[in-house]
């Protein structure tokens, strides 16, 4: 429901009629099947409700793992910066500024991207379950908060391929945040040091080839 100033606050999360939590890729397919011409940053909000962090951390994220268009990692980082930054400050409930919750792509779009994502969501879901939870207590989760936006920002860099790994981490602490899974954060908080590496390295090797650049173009003049 949208507030005065244009906000959404997320509804109570959908579940089963037996009272079990829906998975992601359940009411991701739900989404992607519904017979609008578009689906908006507020449809997701609304289907995933209190579970809505990990939802768009994931939604957001786990596109960037797949070849896209040059420019779509800066799209979709965009929200995720908004997310991520709000878990990072320790927000009970996920806000969203209207400008941002009427954002929308294409159904035909969704569709692709779910049928693209679904397999690999399904198969991780089933070795996914509540355990080692003292890994997402309120503190973790604004550690959590804090790494996902730093790598939000990685992934708006013009590097080739750079947007993979740090999309990788994000969609392994969302996984972690939707199904209360310690073991998925620790996966992310490995994946996030290693994209953090393959950054400092790629930096480095982009720096070390203007300066030989320079170098040689000195010497020529």
């Amino acid at each position: 429901m949208s507030d005065p100033a244009g906000s959404l606050e997320v509804a109570p999360s959908a579940e089963r009629e037996n009272g079990s939590r829906r998975r992601f890729s359940e009411v991701l397919e739900d989404l992607a099947s519904r017979p609008s011409p578009a689906i908006s940053v507020a449809d997701v909000l609304n289907a995933f409700g209190d579970r809505a962090f990990g939802a768009l951390m994931l939604i957001f994220a786990a596109p960037n793992i797949l070849p896209l268009p040059p420019g779509t990692s800066a799209v979709l980082g965009a929200p995720l910066l908004f997310v991520a930054a709000q878990l990072m400050t320790g927000r009970a409930s996920l806000w969203m500024p209207k400008a941002i919750c009427e954002r929308s792509i294409s159904r035909d779009t969704f569709s692709t991207v779910t049928s693209r994502l679904s397999p690999l969501l399904r198969r991780s879901e089933r070795f996914l379950k509540p355990r080692l939870t003292g890994l997402l207590h309120p503190l973790s989760e604004r550690l959590i908060g804090a790494v996902c936006l730093l790598l939000a920002i990685i992934l708006f860099l013009p590097i080739p391929f750079g947007n993979i790994p740090p999309a990788m981490a994000i969609s392994a602490f969302a996984l972690g945040i939707l199904e209360r899974d310690g073991l998925a954060a620790c996966l992310g908080w490995i994946t996030a040091a290693g994209s953090l590496l393959v950054l400092a390295a790629i930096s480095s090797a982009i720096v070390a080839g203007i300066t030989a650049f320079f170098n040689q173009l000195w010497l020529l003049i």
